[in-house]
């Protein structure tokens, strides 16, 4: 795939993707969609969501992305047969060649200048839990589990970023715990962890996510896509590096038209219409 691809065609091969246009801006949603076997990923799915998620940085008419699955589960992980089995039969070069570019989706995720919520229902495990993780927010429901079920495999618990990343969200001896013993996080434990940021019935999820990602299209989103490059950047600056970095990044929201538009809104007693330039 060379990107940029044109959103309203775009037709991938190992997941549906749908895109809404109506609003001022596009809302993109990825569905995993393998519902008879809780939807787990394959060495082509990864790869093609990775390429997905890398091509999004040159698409402009995409403003928020909503990932979910199929038939009432987000993601089992890499499914057993297709990918475990023949892990166990590589070398290292080829094992690495692998854990790379699992690694690969998740920092492509990050990278996307659009803000990614996640649609979680049912199982959420292993890689499924890791892309979750790498959203920016997530929406759960009363029957979903996140598990990070690394260590039920025989490996360890830091894979595609999640000892990095899930501290950053729940903390880290709650991470600790999840990646030591492999159970499933409940939904009252997600939610009190600050790992949802609510939870919602199971047959509203994804309307729901939609509606959040809308919200978010609709808003200011050259400044939404610097919030996000900076809460990433952030995480190994200190707080002096960070606060120049935010005051240099704010001076350039400054200079946009969304600004200048917002102030003259608010002076006319309107509603502002962001147009992300």
């Amino acid at each position: 795939m060379t990107p940029p691809f044109d959103p309203a065609t775009y037709v991938p091969r190992h997941f549906r993707w749908a895109f809404d246009a109506t609003g001022r801006g596009g809302v993109a949603t990825i569905t995993i969609d393998r519902p008879d076997k809780k939807n787990p990923l394959t060495f082509d799915s990864y790869a093609e969501l990775r390429d997905t998620f890398r091509a999004l940085s040159y698409m402009p008419a995409v403003k928020s992305v909503v990932v979910t699955g199929s038939g009432g589960n987000f993601c089992s992980g890499g499914d057993v047969h297709e990918i475990i089995g023949p892990l166990v039969r590589m070398k290292m070069p080829g094992l690495i060649e692998f854990t790379r570019m699992t690694g690969d989706l998740i920092k492509a995720m990050r990278a996307c200048p659009q803000p990614i919520v996640a649609a979680i229902d049912g199982i959420c495990a292993g890689a499924g839990a890791a892309i979750a993780m790498a959203s920016d927010l997530r929406l759960g429901t009363q029957r979903s589990r996140v598990a990070f079920l690394f260590v039920r495999v025989g490996l360890a618990g830091c894979d595609m970023g999640a000892c990095a990343i899930l501290p950053r969200i729940i903390g880290q001896g709650r991470t600790s715990e999840l990646l030591y013993t492999g159970r499933a996080m409940t939904a009252e434990e997600a939610v009190a962890w600050g790992f949802y940021n609510r939870i919602v019935p199971s047959e509203t999820v994804l309307a729901d996510a939609q509606a959040l990602a809308r919200s978010i299209a609709d808003g200011p989103n050259f400044a939404h896509a610097m919030t996000k490059k900076m809460l990433h950047r952030e995480w190994d600056m200190g707080v002096d590096a960070a606060i120049e970095a935010e005051a240099q990044a704010q001076a350039i929201c400054m200079a946009t038209e969304d600004f200048r538009r917002a102030y003259e809104a608010f002076a006319a007693k309107q509603t502002p219409r962001f147009e992300g330039n």
